[in-house]
């Protein structure tokens, strides 16, 4: 028995001295090709950045081939360190990564005497962010040697906010007589990532920003992590952008869509997976980049990739097992209605992607969902005929996914012009009766407004200068084609350009003024038709090129529109070269919010266009801004560049 103990405790003391050697091996490794840089800990130094939350997303072999590649072009130098130096080094690296991952638990008293006991997620010296063995997020501030817990009472939990898809707010802490007083009040850097086009959400005090298969929990009130969700790394199409939009939120349940074309829901409260389903399958061109809608007990998503030849798809999931619930396609198979818009074999791979995010209304229970163009763009000769569903609003029940109505803008598109812009759901009167309305200002270059119940068109206008394309809209609701304007090889402008009048960036309505509020393009293309292609895994599908055409002078131009006359009320003309993709939001005191072609960030009269408030971030614009309220304080947030900022008034 002595002999086995003393056989024990020879090895146990042999294995603790191997691991020493190794330990001072990697140190050793660290301190001669690391910590100039990192710092000796890790912890960042004053020619490079800090390495925990970096180790956590690589695995070994991804970590290795980080340290033979390096990232030249932000610095870092390859190293051809090689074995056992090499195994030193990386088990030294995971080291740092434990003990920067090891948890700090405390316990406060707060103001009303309840004892907290948990894992300290975030600290600072008057506010401390802590997790209790519950699973519960506290956010607490200093009162004297006690701790008294946040009011989060204005939430933002969808991509609009509203479901209904109108990025409005009914606060009235920031108003025209204050507006010049506000001030960013925090900013959040995302790590690795150059433009954003995320809008953040905030529930329960959080702040949710989603990212291309990880997301970032903040304290709304500091911009301080909470909690970090990175997934393993995906396979995903070529095509891929690798950008997200955004999230939805639904009880403590976080749902995002993920570059391989699936969604997930993740714990609002801890980051943890709970579940991951396919929407469809990334090696045929599909991806995923929006945000999902909640809808009742579902979440409803769509995919990418129309541009490359992936038919598009509204599917929906039960929110609490991700289990599908329904799909619809919107390139009709042979033979079923609207199949016989499409000619040849052009249905195999007709586009029409569903990659926006749609709107819901809950009185109706009726998902509003709009399509993008065909595929094969600029060249329709193998698909003629309308082309359904693309560049449509589709009205889906949102039980069955069944079709009530739908309206194709843009029939035959040969020019780019997605439907993917925001339609927003408001009721109001209309020719002296209330009415369901659904208000949509169309990449084509035209607005409308619908009886959302039927899909009856109520009203159309053209609120761009130069359009070429259409003379108007028919008794049927469709647009009277001029000729002249189809793409052909030597070239053909084309008014408004592919960007579009609009686009995804967001709109907005004010009901006190009756108007809409968006950004717009004015600018043309020239438009050139390719040769026939064959279909591709990992390649555009596009039939031909275009670029933008000198003439006119590209500008960005805010816009208000009256909703029941379809005429501009005023436009705020923005200097720059009209390449920035900021949207709007607008407030019941009557301020618009938008991102300014020259960088800045803008606070506008929404009955005048005159400008009250402006800070200059230097970044063009792909987000559109959002609202919430924290501990009584109404905050604004966007995202600029690569940062996160928060403005209230100081």
């Amino acid at each position: 028995m002595l002999k086995s103990v003393f056989v024990f405790l020879l090895f146990a003391g042999l294995a603790q001295s191997q691991r020493g050697q190794n330990n001072d091996a990697g140190r050793t490794a660290f301190n001669s090709s690391c910590a100039r840089c990192h710092g000796n800990d890790g912890n960042g130094g004053e020619m490079g950045p800090a390495i925990p939350a970096r180790l956590a997303t690589k695995d070994n072999d991804q970590l290795v081939a980080l340290i033979h590649n390096g990232l030249p072009a932000r610095g870092m130098p390859p190293n051809p360190i090689k074995d056992p130096e090499l195994t030193s080094l990386v088990r030294y690296l995971r080291g740092i990564q434990r003990r920067a991952e090891a948890v700090v638990h405390k316990t406060v008293v707060t103001d009303k005497g309840v004892s907290l006991e948990g894992e300290v997620l975030g600290e600072g010296f008057d506010d401390l962010d802590l997790r209790t063995n519950d699973k519960k997020i506290h956010l607490l501030r200093k009162v004297g040697a006690k701790y008294r817990e946040v009011t989060s009472d204005r939430d933002w939990p969808n991509y609009n906010g509203d479901p209904r898809g109108n990025r409005y707010t009914e606060q009235t802490q920031i108003d025209k007589n204050n507006v010049q007083r506000l001030a960013a009040q925090w900013q959040f850097t995302v790590p690795n990532q150059a433009r954003l086009q995320v809008t953040p959400l905030v529930v329960g005090g959080l702040m949710y920003v989603p990212l291309p298969n990880e997301c970032y929990a903040l304290d709304a009130g500091t911009g301080r992590t909470v909690w970090h969700y990175q997934g393993v790394p995906l396979p995903r199409s070529p095509n891929d952008p690798n950008v997200n939009r955004g999230a939805a939120v639904a009880g403590d349940r976080l749902f995002m869509e993920l570059g391989n074309a699936h969604v997930i829901a993740l714990n609002r409260l801890t980051g943890d997976l709970l579940w991951d389903s396919p929407i469809a399958d990334w090696r045929l061109n599909y991806f995923a980049t929006s945000a999902p809608l909640t809808a009742g007990d579902l979440v409803i998503t769509g995919v990418g990739g129309g541009e490359h030849g992936a038919n598009g798809v509204v599917a929906a999931f039960d929110q609490a097992t991700g289990n599908p619930a329904w799909r619809f396609n919107t390139v009709p198979a042979k033979g079923e209605p609207g199949s016989e818009t499409w000619q040849g074999d052009s249905l195999a791979h007709g586009g029409a992607p569903t990659w926006f995010t749609g709107s819901y209304d809950p009185e109706l229970d009726t998902v509003y969902w709009p399509t993008g163009n065909p595929s094969r763009e600029y060249n329709g000769d193998a698909r003629t005929g309308d082309n359904l569903y693309s560049d449509c609003i589709l009205a889906l029940d949102r039980k069955t996914g069944k079709l009530k109505w739908h309206y194709q803008f843009t029939p035959h598109d040969l020019w780019d012009w997605d439907a993917t812009e925001t339609s927003i759901i408001v009721d109001a009167d209309w020719q002296g009766q209330p009415r369901k309305l659904m208000l949509h200002a169309d990449r084509n270059g035209f607005f409308y407004v619908f009886d959302r119940t039927d899909g009856k068109l109520l009203l159309w206008s053209q609120f761009l200068k130069n359009v070429n394309w259409a003379s108007g809209i028919d008794a049927n609701g469709r647009p009277i084609k001029l000729p002249g304007v189809v793409p052909e090889k030597l070239g053909t402008k084309v008014c408004p350009s592919q960007d579009g009048a609009t686009n995804w960036f967001s709109p907005s309505y004010i009901p006190a003024t009756g108007m809409f509020y968006f950004q717009t393009f004015e600018k043309c293309s020239i438009y050139q038709k390719g040769d026939e292609e064959e279909w591709t895994f990992g390649k555009t599908y596009l039939g031909g090129s275009q670029h933008t055409g000198p003439d006119p002078v590209p500008r960005r131009v805010l816009k208000a529109l009256d909703i029941h006359t379809g005429k501009i009320s005023w436009e705020l003309d923005q200097p720059g070269p009209a390449q920035s993709w900021g949207g709007t939001l607008a407030t019941g005191t009557g301020l618009v919010f938008f991102g300014s072609e020259d960088g800045s960030f803008v606070a506008s009269d929404a009955t005048t266009g005159k400008m009250l408030w402006n800070f200059q971030t230097n970044n063009l614009w792909k987000a559109s801004p959002m609202t919430y309220s924290f501990d009584g304080k109404e905050f604004i947030a966007v995202a600029s560049g690569s940062n996160i900022i928060a403005f209230g008034i100081r």
